[in-house]
């Protein structure tokens, strides 16, 4: 350490111990203070017949029990915040004790005339207001001294909770936060005129156009950490009417993950408006199956499969598998895990899942005991026209890392499927119907849990429909949308993932776990939204339900039940068992080459894969 710095340290103790000093002046003043107003009180402030003598003793007595008690309550010792909550509660156990200790001298040694024996408990209320007034005062000056300037965006908080209220206080102590809080927001009646960090709960949402006008607003930050899409949506449509600027937090993962921070605010992005669907995680319960384990995924170069392996990392599992025929894939998820992409350990798998001798070595060398299985061919009109690529991929290598997860006694298989398999109209639909089936006829035959999750649209994976429109819209134009009337589920790719590792906890054998993804979105809406925040003058072209589209897809199958014995937000529904010797590609030929697309129904003679 060098000069300069140990110099500036000292000076900083200096300053830290002067503080202490002269706010330990304070309170013993407030002690001698207090005294002398409970006797002048007790005789009706005639001064004549006070004992100063024996007040002064006992004055001097309570200065020294402060200072002793108070160090011994580390109230002098820099262990609280100014004016915390915390220090209240220790000064009051202070002024408590000292005010007990004079009382006891009063009684036992002290008893002249002109002293009341009642005048240390007279006094206690009277110092503690004292001293509790003097540190409030100290942090209101504080607080002044330290918030924004007036160069900073004037801005309301959406959400009186304690998120809403820590992100408050960390504006108003931050001179050189870009916002500054004006007033709060929130839904609950009963938080009207509540005060958050001396800021006024204002009123609703749905008044936000004049509170925004009688602040003089003009962003607004939504701090509801769960908040879904369909409240964004409506908050953001608000926003806009009122002229504000809307930021978010991060999702409520990253939060519990690294607090809440100022730098943390960003604008609310499209992912937000159609894709937040929160689920609370039950960390304990997916840390006891994954925690110390050998987990294998498969699809690991993916968009789900690498934020799979990412979260996999928080819940500490001995081994981490990450295997895929991808080897750009697999660099850029070492990269982001362990910061380098040398691919020369063997956490990363190069292999295919449909080469069934190499699946056999790596398992059994390997021994994983939880698989989640992401590998999958996933467009929708590629596979349209090439339907024997999802029958060896989705049906026959999904079947190969059943059988490899079977032979070495995999006690947990995830299988991730698409809400495209409820009510299957395309192949890639029935081909992971296919997958779902044969998934429950290993946890019939295995009696572990093996089961698959079914979501909707991933926001953001490659080749979806996000980074389509942007590119349109980077290139001035057109966004195409198939009709203006199709709808789809959609997710973020993190909310996904916690899902699919929340299955594996909570999910029973042969289940398919299902997220309730709110309503629909539009995908015209979703289109027209990024336009106008791009600020071009692009055209949409509508091109028709290519086959195998549906204009509205389907969570949970038409026979299917909907039932959610553990989270409100989860449905468990069971698919038939499909063994092996039930497979055929001669019917899958059949089905697939026999279907018509007819008002977004798949029609076909075979019932392989719809079996319910």
């Amino acid at each position: 350490m060098d000069a300069a710095l140990k110099r500036t340290y000292a000076g900083e103790r200096s300053t830290r111990w002067a503080f202490r000093v002269l706010q330990y002046t304070v309170d013993a003043e407030a002690w001698v203070i207090a005294l002398t107003v409970a006797v002048l009180f007790r005789f009706d402030f005639v001064a004549e017949r006070v004992n100063w003598f024996a007040l002064g003793l006992l004055a001097i007595l309570a200065i020294v029990l402060q200072a002793g008690i108070g160090w011994g309550l580390a109230l002098y010792r820099g262990k609280h915040q100014q004016g915390a909550f915390h220090e209240a509660q220790t000064l009051l156990a202070t002024v408590a004790s000292v005010a007990g200790g004079l009382a006891l001298v009063s009684l036992v040694l002290l008893n002249p005339a002109g002293l009341p024996r009642s005048t240390a408990l007279v006094a206690l209320p009277i110092a503690f207001v004292l001293m509790g007034g003097s540190r409030h005062l100290q942090r209101l000056v504080s607080e002044r001294r330290f918030r924004p300037g007036e160069t900073a965006q004037r801005t309301l908080i959406y959400g009186a909770g304690h998120t809403g209220e820590y992100l408050v206080k960390r504006m108003l102590s931050d001179p050189d936060s870009p916002y500054l809080p004006v007033g709060v927001i929130d839904d609950d009646p009963h938080k009207r005129h509540l005060r958050v960090s001396n800021l006024s709960v204002l009123g609703r949402g749905s008044e936000l156009a004049k509170i925004a006008r009688d602040k003089r607003a003009s962003a607004i930050v939504l701090c509801i950490a769960r908040a879904d899409a369909e409240f964004i949506r409506t908050v953001s449509d608000r926003a806009d009417e009122a002229g504000l600027r809307m930021m978010v937090l991060p999702m409520l993962s990253d939060i519990l993950q690294g607090g809440v921070k100022i730098a943390d605010l960003r604008d609310v992005a499209i992912e937000d408006l159609i894709g937040r669907h929160p689920v609370d995680t039950a960390v304990e319960s997916i840390a006891g199956y994954v925690a110390g384990k050998r987990v294998l995924v498969t699809g690991a170069g993916g968009s789900i499969g690498s934020e799979l392996c990412r979260q996999l990392t928080k819940f500490s599992p001995s081994e981490l598998i990450m295997l895929d025929r991808d080897e750009s894939g697999l660099h850029g998820v070492q990269m982001s895990i362990v910061g380098h992409g040398l691919l020369d350990s063997n956490d990363v798998v190069l292999a295919d899942i449909r080469d069934t001798i190499a699946l056999a070595r790596i398992f059994d060398s390997r021994q994983p005991q939880v698989v989640f299985h992401a590998a999958a061919l996933k467009h929708l009109p590629m596979l349209e026209q090439y339907p024997s690529e999802a029958w060896e991929t989705n049906v026959i290598g999904t079947l190969n890392v059943l059988d490899a997860a079977r032979r070495v006694g995999v006690e947990t298989f995830v299988n991730i499927s698409t809400d495209k398999a409820a009510n299957p109209a395309s192949v890639l639909g029935r081909s992971k119907r296919l997958a779902e089936r044969l998934a429950s006829a290993a946890a019939e035959e295995t009696k572990q849990t093996y089961l698959s999750v079914r979501f909707g649209n991933v926001i953001g994976s490659r080749g979806s429909m996000l980074p389509t429109f942007i590119a349109q819209i980077e290139a001035g134009g057109p966004v195409t949308v198939t009709d203006p009337d199709v709808t789809r589920y959609f997710m973020t790719i993190p909310e996904s993932c916690e899902l699919v590792i929340q299955a594996g906890a909570i999910g029973r054998p042969g289940e398919v776990l299902i997220l309730d993804m709110g309503e629909p979105v539009k995908i015209l809406d979703v289109a027209q939204r990024m336009i106008a925040a791009s600020g071009k003058n692009v055209e949409i072209v509508f091109t028709g339900l290519r086959d195998g589209e549906k204009l509205h897809e389907d969570l949970i199958g038409a026979t299917e039940l909907d039932e959610r014995p553990f989270h409100e937000k989860i449905t468990h529904t069971a698919v038939p068992p499909l063994r092996r010797s039930d497979l055929s590609k001669e019917e899958w030929a059949t089905a697939t080459s026999a279907r018509t697309n007819v008002q977004g129904s798949y029609r076909v003679e075979s019932s392989l894969g719809n079996s319910s």
